[in-house]
């Protein structure tokens, strides 16, 4: 029994520092999908905690290579360095019941995809991006079933989610109305959908020894109907679309992926854990946005004729490595440090490079009914650059390029849980 408080309460502890590692992973990655609260050992339990997190992904040297009228005019008298990034939070509840000895079910909110660059208006390549923002919102279902087997347990999941997508991006489309004094030249695209996917997974705990293995798959989910408007009011120059708001779709899936996670007792009040994921980030690429009056008359294609915008990504496969130990100092407090390795999903286009973090975290139990968790990351994002990129016939990122340097981010996270 003794061992099996232990693994609950630095496991507890290691899912929050895992967390606020890897809040700023590749891709889209925010909260990612999270179901560690299914394996809590109480009969009931309640958790609800944030995570905040500070980029500070600063770009350099950058040069407005399209200078057309059409590519948002010549720029390059604009400062030639800003700030991509943007703070933001990471909000999770969860409520997890178990059934008899053998089922456990959890219900959960969360957000686990999003982005937010907001390198504003006064830099050279404005054209390419004023602000950009991709917010999801999360409902998942997640039961268990688990049956002795050897010296542990084996444990079934599955279960679904529903996942809502919203969110915008601002880009400099031309600054001859503004010289004309008949717009600010600003062009916006908003877009929203929402879809379901399902997870599918297996674990086997061996409690004696705090042993537990897991391997979880997320599936996609399909936004076949993206839906949203291209607001050009402010550009009257763009033939045919200018001056106006276009209703638009467009279609992209949120990425599968699958997690294999690894901890055990090495030791008296001693656990080391470990994971290893794949994120299918590769699914985004370019997204187009045709318009709604030509939608069931012509495919809506990266290039097409038809194309009005696009929110383009050209993302790779992700993969993210955590290792990690924690350890039980008393009845009351536990303590966990984990190093996470994310690999960059930038093909150069973008600045999602190589990131290391360093994660710290505390837990604090003054009953056996309620738990506080505290943990960080501080980490460095790697140097790269963003520049011209050709894909599928389709040419991108020609009309602006810059570098970047090694820059660092943080992250702080707090978390309640209460069990009865």
């Amino acid at each position: 029994m003794a061992a099996r408080m232990f693994s609950t309460g630095v496991t507890s502890l290691i899912i929050v520092s895992a967390l606020a590692s890897s809040s700023f992973a590749g891709g889209l990655e925010r909260g990612g999908y999270n179901i560690d609260q299914l394996f809590d050992t109480s009969p009931f339990s309640f958790q609800s905690g944030i995570i905040y997190v500070t980029p500070q992904r600063k770009l350099k040297d950058v040069r407005d290579t399209d200078t057309s009228i059409g590519g948002g005019g010549n720029l390059n008298n604009r400062p030639s360095t800003a700030d991509d990034t943007a703070n933001y939070t990471v909000p999770y509840i969860g409520f997890k019941a178990g059934f008899g000895d053998a089922i456990d079910c959890l219900v959960d909110y969360s957000e686990p995809f999003g982005g937010h660059s907001n390198p504003g208006l006064n830099w050279a390549g404005a054209n390419n991006n004023i602000e950009t923002e991709i917010k999801t919102r999360n409902y998942s279902g997640t039961c268990s079933y688990r049956f002795d087997v050897g010296p542990g347990q084996l444990r079934f999941i599955g279960g679904a989610f529903y996942q809502e997508v919203e969110g915008f991006k601002e880009r400099l489309v031309s600054t001859l109305p503004s010289l004309l004094g008949t717009g600010n030249g600003i062009g916006r695209l908003d877009l929203e959908d929402n879809g379901w996917g399902w997870r599918a997974g297996l674990a086997y705990e061996i409690p004696e020894y705090a042993m537990r293995a897991s391997l979880v798959y997320n599936s996609r989910v399909k936004y076949d109907n993206l839906t949203g408007t291209v607001d050009l009011r402010q550009v009257p120059v763009v033939p045919i679309f200018g001056g106006k708001i276009t209703p638009v779709f467009g279609s992209a899936e949120a990425p599968d992926s699958l997690e294999l996670k690894l901890q055990s007792g090495i030791a008296p009040d001693w656990l080391a854990f470990g994971s290893v994921k794949w994120t299918n980030w590769s699914v985004l690429q370019s997204v187009p946005f045709c318009p709604t009056s030509m939608k069931g008359l012509v495919a809506c294609t990266s290039g097409g004729a038809t194309e009005l915008t696009s929110l383009d990504l050209l993302y790779r496969d992700g993969w993210t490595v955590t290792g990690g130990v924690g350890h039980k100092f008393n009845d009351q407090w536990a303590g966990a440090v984990s190093l996470t390795w994310d690999r960059g999903t930038s093909q150069g286009y973008g600045s999602q490079t190589d990131s290391w973090t360093l994660g710290v975290g505390a837990a604090y139990t003054p009953t056996e009914h309620i738990e506080w968790r505290v943990a960080g990351a501080v980490g460095v994002l790697t140097s790269g650059s963003s520049g011209v990129v050709t894909q599928d016939g389709v040419t991108f990122g020609d009309d602006v390029s810059y570098s970047f340097g090694n820059d660092l981010v943080a992250a702080l996270s707090t978390s309640i849980k209460v069990k009865f």
